[in-house]
């Protein structure tokens, strides 16, 4: 009787299996939570579409995305998932039934810390007390399938009117943990060799909010 190979389970996890991307956008209260997990998964799909992940249940300002030890909230969600006894089990239905969770991330976040690129800051660009930049992070179990957010917008093909739909659809979802008057300005994956790209983002509508 021929050898009949066993099915490979899912390896893993590891940090390299996942990706740190955020949504970006101005408010006048960067910090929010919500326990509305419902919501965040119909935003988490919404953007990511058909990927297993985690929504990070909040809303930061750039300044609370990495504490004083150099950490990042989407380092610590991985972390806070790693911890789960059944996390191989959640790591499965992620990667076989593209699974969305939600993790609520520790209370330490709250803290403000500046980085060394401090350009966001009141004192240096004073338009950032008015208009004041929010990142609400996802943490993505890498999958060759494009991003739902990337694809609609290359099918939109530089079209606006045709994205039009899908970024309202993206901004009233986003509006349980971000209400009004929040603007919703774009979406990017973080680098946490190269943070400074995110403050680029931000910087780059300086001169439209003056």
């Amino acid at each position: 009787m021929p050898d009949i190979a066993p099915t490979a389970g899912p390896a893993g996890p590891t940090l390299n299996d996942f990706a740190s991307f955020y949504l970006y956008g101005l408010t006048n209260n960067p910090y929010q939570q919500s326990t509305d997990f419902e919501n965040f998964g119909e935003l988490y799909k919404l953007v990511i579409g058909p990927h297993g992940g985690f929504s990070i249940a909040s809303s930061f300002h750039p300044y609370q995305l990495i504490n004083p030890a150099g950490v990042s909230v989407w380092y610590t969600a991985f972390a806070q998932f790693y911890s789960q006894p059944n996390r191989i089990e959640m790591f499965g239905e992620m990667t076989l039934e593209k699974t969305p969770f939600a993790v609520v991330p520790p209370a330490s976040f709250a803290e403000y810390n500046v980085w060394s690129d401090s350009r966001l800051t009141a004192s240096e660009n004073p338009v950032f007390s008015r208009y004041i930049p929010f990142v609400l992070p996802f943490l993505v179990r890498k999958d060759p399938e494009a991003l739902r957010w990337d694809a609609e917008i290359a099918a939109a093909a530089g079209d606006r009117e045709r994205l039009s739909w899908y970024l309202d659809a993206v901004k009233d979802a986003l509006r349980f943990v971000q209400p009004a008057p929040a603007l919703l300005l774009g979406f990017g994956e973080f680098d946490e060799q190269h943070p400074e790209q995110l403050i680029e983002k931000f910087m780059s509508y300086r001169e439209l909010l003056k």
